[in-house]
């Protein structure tokens, strides 16, 4: 097999999965917006998806270069390695799709690339720092998106209490300002992940000589992350937006806020955060904000068992999948 074609695989396989995620993830950014009614679901979506392939040339390649550089140790990303991560979290990140769950893109990844590293080379082949780093960020960005969330909408309440009824008409106008705020921050974040993964492989095939990231790598990965995004996944906009909680405009004007704040913080840092799960956090922090009893706790629960399984699922996929890819000279 020639290395130009493991490359073209590399590359058709990342944008798969950066449309995957766009695809699933457009359902948080959209969700609190229609679910308010203050956009019709394609326009909403049309936005994000504009938003979501601008995103990525706004904030560098720190992002990218964590998921490239800082996690596994360089000399052991193979074609095979890069390929067998791929199958892994897009198999996982289908199976979410299907059965409608906001789970993390992210999460797939990152187990996909730990359990590759684990199958080839052993528990050496992980940078542990940079790997206990990422955790502690994902564990805690949704966590700062309830918090968030939920003092902000007390905020918002505070000072609108003597307001009219037609201040859900401001909310609702603030909600497309802060949902293609959103989108923007996203698209950066998410879409370094298949920008990442292709500048892997043209180390790992010989393009090019160090880590680097060609502008035209960029549009790949925006382009997949917008396009995905605009095709939309109804089903996640449903359990996001319908299943937690009845959102309102307040609601979700607050709860884009809050996960915007973070995600752009995650993307100065340089770190790849799960946009899914700081909205989710956001929208109960919002739910709780008003009245425990308005969140539906059950969906609650079942995104967070979709959150706890993904990374050591996608983690044996990939060590399956490592077992399963031939071991061709090329892939070597």
């Amino acid at each position: 097999m020639d290395l130009s074609v493991v490359l073209g695989i590399i590359i058709v396989g990342a944008a798969a999965y950066g449309f995957l995620n766009g695809y699933k993830d457009a359902a948080g950014i959209t969700a609190t917006v229609i679910s308010s009614r203050a956009m019709r679901p394609r326009n909403a979506l049309a936005l994000v998806a504009l938003a979501e392939l601008c995103g990525p040339f706004l904030f560098g390649i720190a992002v990218a270069s964590t998921l490239g550089k800082g996690l596994i140790v360089s000399t052991v990303v193979t074609p095979r390695f890069i390929l067998a991560s791929l199958a892994a979290a897009l198999v996982w990140n289908v199976a979410m799709t299907v059965l409608g769950l906001p789970a993390s893109s992210t999460h797939a990844l990152v187990g996909a690339l730990i359990g590759v590293a684990f199958a080839s080379a052993g528990p050496q082949a992980v940078l542990w720092d940079g790997v206990l780093r990422l955790f502690a960020v994902l564990l805690l960005s949704p966590v700062l998106g309830f918090a968030f969330s939920y003092l902000l909408l007390k905020g918002v309440f505070f000072f609108s209490r003597n307001a009219s009824p037609r201040v859900n008409t401001t909310y609702k106008r603030l909600q497309v300002l802060t949902m293609a705020l959103l989108g923007l921050s996203h698209g950066s974040n998410d879409a370094q992940k298949s920008i990442g993964l292709i500048a892997m492989g043209l180390v790992a095939t010989g393009q090019t000589a160090v880590f680097a990231v060609p502008l035209w790598v960029v549009f790949v990965g925006g382009g997949s992350l917008a396009l995905g995004a605009f095709l939309g996944g109804e089903r996640v906009i449903r359990t996001v937006g319908g299943k937690i909680f009845r959102i309102r405009p307040v609601h979700g004007f607050t709860a884009q806020l809050a996960s915007t704040c973070i995600v752009l913080a995650a993307n100065i840092s340089g770190q790849p955060i799960s946009t899914t799960q700081v909205v989710s956090g956001a929208i109960m922090g919002a739910g709780s904000s008003e009245s425990l009893a308005k969140v539906r706790w059950l969906t609650v629960g079942n995104i967070a068992l979709a959150w706890l399984i993904t990374l050591p699922s996608a983690a044996l996929l990939a060590a399956l999948a490592w077992a399963l890819l031939p071991d061709f000279p090329a892939l070597r």
